[in-house]
């Protein structure tokens, strides 16, 4: 059985889909099957950051309502061995789709694959819940602004209220000199956030470089946060890594 993990975030602008692309393409790299679900049916932009522009014909909807099998509704990635994607609809409306349903489907792509990967929309509304309600592990991304990591901290504390077993905390765009100035080191924004530490990564230019080319991270040269990331996978796989220095 597989381990299904939810990226999320209390705000957006915090880089959570560009990590969550990101640590699947890793995964898949250190020879795991690996599937990245898009839970945010109002932005979609996850097949962008796995460099698969417009090439899902069919979303996680489909496959709950009985249009299609999942098996056609997987996006085999091209050049990534290893890495599927399941697309999010284009919109979702209340009720419309069962967190039952969506637990099951979940369930089938545990029995799949050794991780899953759910790219949650910012904020605590109807995807975040369902997305949360599926993750064994969920990885909250925060900045180290104020308004984020406030958000941040709301985000947990609904995770811990919908019963998600182990909360993580991806410290993203780490700039050093800010963080100098502001008075805010890593260590207050896990005592405000309230969930463990999982990796920091720096501000890279590299990385929306990568989106812009709508390529995956792993096949371009994002100097400090490629390695960043990278590490963040391998502990997520179960291996002991350190953390690094921030530069």
């Amino acid at each position: 059985m597989g381990t299904s993990i939810v990226l999320t975030s209390g705000k957006g602008g915090t880089g959570k889909t560009a990590c969550c692309a990101a640590i699947s393409t890793f995964l898949a790299s250190l020879g795991r099957s690996v599937v990245c679900v898009d839970c945010d049916a109002a932005m979609r932009d996850l097949d962008l950051a796995l460099g698969l522009p417009d090439s899902a014909l069919w979303d996680f909807l489909d496959v709950t309502e009985g249009r299609v099998p999942l098996e056609d509704a997987l996006t085999a990635h091209p050049s990534l061995e290893n890495l599927w994607f399941l697309a999010a609809p284009t919109r979702l409306v209340a009720g419309e789709t069962e967190i039952g349903d969506f637990l099951r489907l979940i369930g089938r792509l545990k029995e799949q694959f050794d991780f899953v990967l759910l790219d949650s929309p910012a904020g605590i509304g109807q995807g975040f819940q369902m997305a949360a309600s599926a993750a064994d592990i969920a990885v909250i991304v925060a900045t180290g602004d104020i308004t984020s990591l406030r958000d941040g901290q709301r985000a947990a504390q609904e995770l811990r209220a919908l019963g998600v077993p182990e909360l993580r905390l991806l410290v993203n765009r780490v700039r050093p000199r800010t963080f100098r100035r502001m008075r805010r080191d890593i260590d207050q924004i896990i005592d405000t956030v309230g969930a463990r530490l999982i990796g920091v990564v720096s501000e890279d230019a590299g990385i929306s470089q990568a989106l812009n080319r709508e390529e995956p991270l792993i096949t371009c040269g994002a100097r400090d946060a490629w390695g960043q990331l990278y590490r963040i996978a391998r502990r997520l796989n179960g291996e002991k890594v350190r953390l690094g220095r921030i530069r």
